[in-house]
């Protein structure tokens, strides 16, 4: 079946005989954002940190039993030590300050601001976006035709992850940059800092089989594992029901990775469309300026939430500068990666299900017309 596109001193030991049993070592708890290679060692109540570690500078007495590991020098001992409840990375935090972006595309501005947008000028590159300032390793993974990841929309933050045989290395389509632009490029994305994978799993013609797509989101769920950083995977595709694709999905979402996929472009009821029949996915519809639903996005119970998918201007194959306006499905559901990868790097990994709990409470609801028999919901950011 082929599929097409939708357009992170000195130990002190205890005594023998009253150490307690032994037990597997914790995990170091990894932060979402930048580090400094100290850890904050939290220990069981009663415990006295002089009784862990000689030579600590830094303890906390009062409002957390522990203190700083300065180095990683002693980490394996202190992570086998059963007096230990937790050793996290010790993270660097920010102030909270709010952007607004005021070269933004249409389908930005709609995402932050309250109800329907008072113009109606797909084409205008003047709309305010307004976003909280984030920090964080979010990688975002585009399953498309592919990314020009030298496109300088992207300040470097793009890199190639995985091409299914026999493709090549490059978007030769221009879907796959298109989306990832609208995830995380820096003047057209929703999440202004993530990081774009790019997947290549489409050819150029922008179709491909199952079976290279499955293969993809094998590679991307192996990389998640290896990197450890929250993650989001935008499927801007679909086509006929595929239960390996489907099971896939499923597989790769109880693992904790997002995953954002296309309602389709027919016009017609998505429950017989894979993957956006995927109960445990985030399914997502388009909408327009006037906060219509698109006269050619599917719909139904299926769906998620709407965002917007028509004339949407984003980055580009060709130069480093190109840009094009399009519309579908497929430039919808970026929209909503980057909502999720932004959340991430704002609040914390969550699980899956959770954020498409909190998706659709953010949304606005009852504004978009003609929803036929989906959740009258359209994407917002919180502001």
């Amino acid at each position: 079946m082929r599929f097409t596109t939708f357009v992170f001193t000195s130990l002190l030991t205890a005594s023998v005989f009253s150490a307690p049993a032994p037990r597997a070592p914790l995990q170091v708890e990894k932060y979402n954002g930048e580090t400094n290679g100290k850890y904050i060692v939290t220990l069981k109540p009663g415990v006295s940190p002089s009784t862990i570690l000689g030579g600590i500078t830094t303890s906390f007495n009062t409002v957390l039993n522990g203190f700083v590991l300065e180095n990683a020098d002693h980490l394996e001992s202190i992570l086998a030590n059963p007096m230990v409840e937790s050793v996290s990375e010790d993270g660097i935090m920010h102030v909270m300050t709010t952007t607004t972006q005021t070269d933004a595309p249409w389908g930005l501005s709609r995402v932050s601001a309250e109800g329907k947008l008072s113009r109606t000028d797909t084409k205008a590159l003047d709309y305010e976006y307004s976003y909280k300032e984030t920090t964080g390793a979010v990688d975002a993974y585009v399953v498309d035709t592919g990314v020009y990841v030298e496109h300088e929309g992207f300040e470097g933050r793009a890199s190639w992850g995985y091409a299914a045989f026999p493709y090549l290395e490059v978007d030769g389509n221009g879907h796959g940059t298109h989306c990832a632009g609208t995830i995380a490029s820096k003047q057209f994305g929703i999440s202004k800092h993530a990081n774009i994978i790019a997947v290549k799993v489409l050819s150029d013609a922008g179709s491909g089989w199952t079976s290279d797509i499955v293969k993809g989101l094998d590679w991307v769920a192996e990389n998640v594992e290896k990197t450890g950083n929250p993650s989001v995977v935008s499927m801007s595709l679909g086509g006929g029901v595929s239960d390996p694709l489907d099971t896939a999905v499923k597989n790769l979402i109880s693992k904790g990775i997002h995953v954002i996929v296309a309602a389709g472009n027919s016009n017609v009821d998505a429950k017989d469309t894979s993957p956006a029949h995927v109960q445990e996915a985030i399914t997502v519809g388009a909408s327009d300026i006037n906060d219509a639903r698109a006269d050619f996005s599917n719909f139904g119970s299926i769906l998620d939430v709407f965002a917007p998918g028509v004339d949407i201007t984003s980055t580009w194959i060709g130069t480093k500068s190109s840009t094009n306006t399009i519309s579908g499905t497929s430039m919808a559901t970026p929209h909503v990666a980057g909502l999720v990868a932004y959340l991430l790097a704002l609040d914390g990994s969550i699980c899956p299900a959770d954020m498409a709990k909190k998706i659709t409470e953010m949304g606005e609801h009852g504004l978009i017309a003609d929803v036929k028999d989906s959740p009258n919901v359209i994407i917002h950011n919180g502001l």
